[in-house]
C-alpha cells in the first residue's frame, strides 16, 4: 500500500460521517477545506440540499445491483472530495447506494482534499486537483487498482465543449451541468463505474 493512501484511509470518513461533518460545519457558517467564503458555504448548503433529494430519489438498476453482489473480490472505494463541490454532491450518493448493495464486497470511505494533498497528488486529472475522485483499492492488499472521476464522461464533455466555446467556467456552465446530472439520473456514472468493477475483478480470473 502507498504510504499516501495508508495514511488518508486512516483517517477516512464513512458516508455518514462525512454528511455529519457537513452539515455540523454549515451550522456554523462554515465549508469543509482550508478556504472559507460565503460562496462556499452557499454551494456547500446547496449541495447538501441535493444529497437530500437524491438519497431519497437515486435508484440503482437491477441489473447493476446483482454484478456487484456476484464481485468475486472485495474493494475500498476511497473518494477525494470536498462539501462544497457540485460533482462530489451529485455523485457521493451513488457511490453510496451502490456500496450499500454489493452487499459487504465494496466498502466506502472518504477522505477531504484540502486534507490530503500528498493523496491528491496521486491522481490528479490533467494537472488539476478535480474532484470527486473514486479510488479502488483491492481490501486484501491495499494496492490502488484504477481511479475514475470527476465526473462521467457526458458532463466532462458537456464542460470541455463550454470551455471550448467559451474560455471559461461559469454560473451559466455550472446551472447546465446541474441540469445534466438531474436528465441522467446517475445511470451514466453507474454504468461507467460497474464497467470498470466488472473489468478488475475480472483480471483475477
Amino acid at each position: 500500500m502507498k504510504i499516501p493512501i495508508g495514511k488518508a484511509l486512516f483517517k477516512s470518513h464513512s458516508y455518514s460521517e462525512y454528511r455529519k461533518l457537513v452539515s455540523d460545519l454549515l451550522r456554523n457558517e462554515k465549508s469543509t477545506g482550508k478556504e472559507q467564503s460565503p460562496e462556499l458555504t452557499n454551494y456547500s448548503s446547496l449541495n447538501e440540499t441535493r444529497m437530500n433529494r437524491l438519497e431519497k430519489t437515486m435508484k440503482i438498476s437491477e441489473e447493476i445491483i446483482q454484478s456487484l453482489k456476484f464481485l468475486k473480490n472485495e474493494y475500498i472505494w476511497l473518494v477525494i472530495s470536498e462539501g462544497w463541490c457540485g460533482d462530489a454532491a451529485q455523485l457521493l450518493p451513488i457511490f453510496d447506494k451502490m456500496t450499500d448493495a454489493s452487499e459487504g464486497k465494496i466498502e466506502l470511505k472518504i477522505v477531504l482534499r484540502d486534507e490530503n494533498e500528498e493523496l491528491m497528488n496521486l491522481f490528479l486529472t490533467n494537472k488539476a486537483k478535480a474532484i470527486p475522485k473514486l479510488i479502488v483499492i483491492n481490501r486484501e492488499t491495499g494496492g490502488a487498482l484504477a481511479h475514475w472521476g470527476p465526473r462521467p464522461k457526458g458532463a466532462a464533455d458537456l464542460i470541455a465543449n463550454y470551455k471550448k466555446e467559451h474560455g471559461a467556467l461559469d454560473e451559466t456552465a455550472k446551472a447546465d451541468l446541474q441540469l445534466w446530472y438531474l436528465h441522467d439520473k446517475g445511470m451514466s456514472t453507474q454504468n461507467e463505474i460497474i464497467g470498470m468493477m466488472l473489468d478488475l475483478d475480472n483480471q483475477t480470473d
